[in-house]
């Protein structure tokens, strides 16, 4: 794509307009930037709304993958990899899973975590490279992450990812309709599920880091945490599969046991220290006043799912 094509393609981008709203925002008092920040950002939540059954369709492919040993790999460039390696970062603490399950690919490698790389989004060649150093399989989700919809790193990523065999998302913040656009197909016939909340211009022209990444982010954290409640991470709305890996996650463990059984937090300590810092089989040992054998037991036969292994019951979600 030349530069006059490049251009034309920026024109049609919801998130290159000028937001009619903040037109002399440079002009405003600091309290007026702030509420013309507010405002816009109460959007956010509303365009995210409007792409929840996109959203499930691309939760049912994730919780498929996990069963089946495979991985969600997040790709993007700028703020779209950032929020994504984030939300990859904190599944593991949050839910003990394995830091491998989900993951984070930003264009320009690690260092452009905290250091922009220029020019490392117009590769889609290095995007393909980096999906095959993963060896990304038909047991695997690659999910692009890209305001713009074009961002080319993002899209060779995920077509390498779809001839590797593994399902494909795109979670994007300009209008689905674009994706019938002919500067579009390439992407369009690679993708399972494609998420695109419209958020709008943006308060400063182009400035994807605000609306655009805030939805991205409420997105990501709605796909991961609907996922591990699916898994079984979850009983009531407590997460009971955290690891104890410092202090603070160690008395949130203790609370957690005493808040669901009721018990004091001595007893939360010793029930733990039994269980062997697994808060599931502690919890089933007070809930159901079994031992830990017959917790650990009662955890297998029910998949993890602690509600069914209080009760006795198998339980399965496939």
């Amino acid at each position: 794509m030349d530069t006059a094509q490049l251009f034309q393609q920026l024109q049609k981008l919801s998130t290159e307009q000028r937001n009619p709203h903040s037109m002399d925002i440079d002009a405003r008092s600091v309290t007026d930037i702030l509420t013309i920040i507010n405002s816009e950002d109460k959007k956010v939540a509303l365009a995210v709304e409007t792409q929840i059954p996109y959203i499930a369709q691309a939760v049912e492919l994730v919780v498929k993958a996990f069963l089946n040993g495979g991985r969600l790999i997040y790709v993007g460039a700028g703020t779209s990899g950032r929020v994504g390696v984030v939300d990859a970062s904190e599944c593991p603490p949050t839910y003990g899973v394995p830091f491998d399950m989900v993951q984070g690919m930003i264009a320009g490698g690690e260092g452009a975590m905290f250091r922009a790389v220029e020019g490392a989004e117009d590769k889609p060649e290095v995007g393909a490279a980096d999906i095959d150093a993963k060896n990304v399989g038909p047991n695997d989700v690659v999910c692009g992450i890209a305001a713009s919809m074009r961002t080319p790193y993002v899209i060779g990523a995920v077509r390498r990812a779809k001839e590797r065999g593994a399902r494909t998302l795109y979670v994007t913040t300009n209008p689905r309709t674009n994706l019938s656009l002919p500067e579009y197909a390439h992407l369009a016939e690679v993708l399972d599920v494609a998420v695109c909340a419209e958020v709008g211009p943006e308060v400063i022209m182009g400035s994807t880091r605000m609306k655009s990444g805030t939805a991205q982010k409420l997105i990501l954290n709605m796909i991961t945490t609907t996922a591990m409640v699916r898994l079984g991470k979850v009983y009531e709305n407590m997460m009971i599969d955290l690891q104890m890996t410092n202090k603070k996650l160690v008395e949130r463990a203790k609370k957690i046991v005493m808040t669901i059984t009721g018990v004091e937090y001595g007893t939360a300590e010793r029930a733990l220290f039994d269980a062997k810092g697994h808060v599931k089989t502690a919890l089933v040992m007070i809930k159901a006043n079994v031992g830990y054998d017959e917790a650990v037991e009662r955890l297998h036969r029910s998949s993890g799912f602690v509600r069914a292994a209080i009760e006795g019951k198998e339980y399965s979600i496939l």
